[in-house]
């Protein structure tokens, strides 16, 4: 779980990074600008995730 993780942040960051900057490049500012929160929210989902899945395994490993 651990590459694999960094790899997914790193390619939505990338992906989202092309996109505004092709709208920008095209004068819509304002869809860049939701393009980049959508990547954001989609990465901070998944770091949630993951924080959800350490205190679960910090309960279990203290039998909480």
């Amino acid at each position: 779980m651990g590459i694999e993780i960094i790899l997914k942040i790193a390619g939505i960051g990338i992906l989202t990074a092309v996109i505004s900057q092709i709208l920008n490049h095209n004068g819509k500012s304002e869809i860049a600008m939701v393009a980049t929160l959508a990547g954001l929210v989609m990465v901070l989902a998944m770091v949630v995730s993951m924080i959800g899945d350490l205190f679960s395994s910090i309960k279990a490993i203290f039998s909480l």
